[in-house]
């Protein structure tokens, strides 16, 4: 099922992981320089411990259902590779220019 949120209400950003292996860590930290001009803040989680306050969250397609059951109600957007993954480079332009983040 997707979900749907507009930009302008994008608070929390989640990148929820599962290995721990350092290439979510480094996907956190280059979304956060890429929104730093947002309010938006981005946090890094495991993906059985997504907090309760996330708008919405990035895990890597494996991870997808159990993102789903952990945020019900919250977009979950996939990616396939780490770093220039076209979902969440299609992600941060809608956080920066405005409209519905969708997944």
């Amino acid at each position: 099922m997707t979900t749907t949120i507009n930009a302008a209400d994008v608070k929390k950003v989640v990148i929820a992981c599962d290995a721990g292996m350092g290439s979510s860590v480094m996907l956190a930290s280059t979304l956060k320089g890429q929104l730093k001009k947002t309010d938006i803040t981005v946090v890094h989680t495991p993906v059985g411990q997504i907090p309760a306050d996330a708008d919405v969250v990035v895990c890597h397609q494996s991870l997808a259902e159990r993102a789903r059951s952990g945020a019900p109600g919250k977009p979950v957007v996939t990616f396939q590779v780490f770093l220039g993954d076209p979902a969440v480079n299609a992600l941060v332009q809608t956080l920066k220019d405005g409209g519905d983040v969708s997944g």
